[in-house]
């Protein structure tokens, strides 16, 4: 298969870790005789330092004219510590999902028993979950009308949803719960917000559709409660942007490390996939930040254009990591592998042997699972 990929490596640690992710997808060109690639391009404050823009016209036609984009991260201590910018390098990122069109984020969690002591929660708390969170990602509280006044007292965000909106990932929430295990919670705070009242007359108008599928409909503050209380409740979380964000970025607290979880942005026509860390700035450049979550951002981009054979041998390589606790610092405490020699160790064990895909229970689909 030929694939055009668009690189954007971002800010921080992105262009690290994603140069880990391409080793890997260069490793599957090889074993498997493909032909992908690999275009780089600006986005975030890397991009503002050279063009004045977040995100600037030419990394937007790249990414329209590939098949697929694989993000860094983005992000830097000088515009999270302004509260007067005007201009943010996220803006660049927020900006590319909507010209894209991406508005499904799946984030796809299960914890892999070999770093089951990495999670700060017991043993018998972790163990079984296994669930993924469908996030609308193109509307919301993030993209609404903003507002400050003039003295700088009065700041508001508009939170803005329509039926369409909600029913399109909605509905992509519902049939990936049927190939699971048929539950799906709605996450909202229907009895503040009018959004979320709109969002669970709609849902539950779809769950009609979906007669097989049990929908359980809860407020966010109990869901984030009960994912640290039984996280193996969940099966297929369906939220708004904020909401789904928020839960997204607890999942990192259930397996002890932020650097492990991968995620995928879908649209009708375009396709990116991104580790849900962010950039880390402090690590920056020093050979210690954990690229798992490029790598197997890597090998969701693998899956989704049906690449099965190659996708499983990714994550069986990334498995053989960790039975050999070749990771990073974050995971297993080591200090003994950095950033690069572990993307080198995962590259080197991706090959084409049957008996490195036997992992159908251990698999990280889209609509499955994550290995953690």
């Amino acid at each position: 298969m030929e694939l055009n990929i668009a690189l954007l490596g971002g800010d921080g640690i992105g262009p690290e870790v994603l140069a880990q992710a391409v080793k890997c997808l260069q490793a599957v060109e090889e074993n498997f005789n493909h032909d992908f690639t690999f275009t780089e391009a600006l986005i975030g404050a890397a991009a503002m330092e050279k063009t004045g823009s977040p995100i600037p016209e030419e990394t937007i036609q790249l990414c329209k004219d590939s098949d697929a984009v694989l993000f860094g991260a983005i992000g830097t201590p000088e515009y999270d510590n302004n509260p007067e910018a005007k201009v943010r390098p996220e803006d660049g990122l927020l900006y590319l999902r909507k010209e894209l069109d991406l508005f499904t984020n799946i984030r796809p969690i299960k914890v892999f028993p070999a770093l089951i002591n990495n999670s700060p929660l017991k043993r018998d708390v972790i163990i079984g979950t296994d669930l993924v969170i469908y996030r609308e990602l193109t509307s919301g509280i993030y993209f609404g009308e903003k507002s400050l006044s003039e003295d700088g007292t009065v700041a508001s965000d508009q939170c803005r949803y329509t039926e369409k909106e909600i029913s399109r990932v909605a509905h992509m929430a519902f049939k990936a719960a049927k190939k699971r295990r048929k539950k799906l919670t709605l996450v909202d705070k229907a009895h503040v917000l009018e959004t979320s009242r709109l969002w669970r007359k709609v849902v539950t108008n779809i769950a009609e559709s979906y007669p097989d599928v049990e929908l359980t409909c809860m407020y966010i503050d109990n869901a984030s409660m009960l994912m640290t209380l039984n996280p193996s409740f969940f099966d297929v979380i369906l939220a708004d942007n904020m909401f789904g964000d928020i839960l997204s970025a607890q999942c990192n607290v259930l397996i002890g490390s932020s650097g492990l979880l991968p995620s995928a942005a879908i649209g009708t026509e375009n396709a990116l996939f991104e580790p849900i860390h962010g950039s880390y700035p402090q690590a920056k450049g020093k050979d210690i930040a954990n690229p798992i979550a490029a790598i197997l951002s890597g090998a969701l981009l693998l899956q989704h254009f049906g690449l099965n054979e190659e996708f499983n041998a990714v994550v069986a390589a990334v498995h053989k990591s960790f039975r050999k606790e070749i990771v990073t610092l974050d995971i297993m405490g080591s200090t003994k592998y950095g950033t690069n020699s572990v993307g080198d160790f995962i590259a080197e064990n991706i090959v084409d042997v049957d008996d490195n895909l036997n992992i159908n229970d251990e698999n990280i689909g889209l609509g499955k699972s994550t290995i953690i």
